[in-house]
């Protein structure tokens, strides 16, 4: 589907790739998870379909992520909020439906607290799957090992085996602590806008339950969850990308 080149954005020093597609409003933004790209399966289904759909769409790699600059153990939630904020106010207008996968939803739930924080009511509706929002405080911290607390200490990070790359996942101690400053499963969320939660029961990164959380969390008039039998963390068979399109199809179609 990317035919297109990528456009850069410097965010910091750094050289941040996108791809937008023009189209009618509310546009949707992707925003993808932790070592993802934005060539993924979902965020190419999504371009195809808000192509058919003649419906803007963005999409953008963070730092050290697929064709952006910087160095992926260097990053940190912070630091991926900034960029995914410059793109967003950058090469968007008008109301935008966040789509966020895994890692992507936790960055989606800080932009929405960050745009209405500096009066920017520009987000029109949230599509959630495999949600991760804190993460690293809630999944990673307490399953540290003795050997990964130790080498958290010793060299600032720790790796793990990757079921979906033959690079292993690096977890930095930076990364760790400014989770700790980007929580947002403390209490509840206001997000003003309707909320549909994709996950997965088969999902052996981000359990059931880490989903139900955060659903109890939110407006529970403006939010649906949908738990798919079978479903594992990346949610790209068939039938889960037509779920991910209907869900954006229906709340694009709910905010007009």
């Amino acid at each position: 589907m990317a035919t297109n080149d990528p456009e850069f954005l410097d965010v910091e020093g750094t050289r941040i790739a996108f791809r937008r597609q023009a189209g009618a409003k509310p546009g949707v933004v992707w925003l993808g998870g932790y070592k993802s790209d934005m060539l993924g399966t979902k965020a190419e289904t999504l371009a195809a379909w808000a192509a058919r759909e003649d419906r803007a769409f963005l999409r953008h790699d963070y730092s050290g992520h697929g064709e952006s600059g910087g160095d992926f153990a260097d990053g940190t939630i912070s630091k991926w909020l900034a960029q995914s904020l410059a793109v967003f106010r950058h090469a968007t207008q008008g109301r935008q439906i966040l789509v966020g996968s895994s890692m992507g939803a936790w960055i989606a739930l800080r932009m929405v607290q960050e745009l209405r924080k500096a009066g920017e009511d520009r987000i029109a509706g949230l599509v959630l799957l495999a949600p991760a929002p804190d993460f690293t405080a809630e999944l990673v911290e307490p399953a540290l090992t003795e050997a990964q607390k130790r080498d958290l200490a010793a060299k600032g990070y720790f790796e793990e085996p990757s079921d979906y790359s033959d690079q292993p996942y690096i977890y930095t101690r930076a990364l760790i602590e400014d989770g700790r400053a980007n929580l947002v499963m403390s209490g509840p969320i206001d997000t003003h806008c309707p909320v549909h939660i994709l996950q997965g029961l088969a999902d052996p990164d981000v359990p059931p339950a880490h989903a139900l959380k955060l659903t109890s969390l939110l407006p529970a008039d403006d939010v649906t969850l949908s738990l798919i039998p079978g479903g594992d963390h990346r949610l790209s068979r068939p039938q889960d990308l037509e779920m991910l399109t209907d869900a954006v199809g229906a709340i694009a179609a709910r905010a007009g």
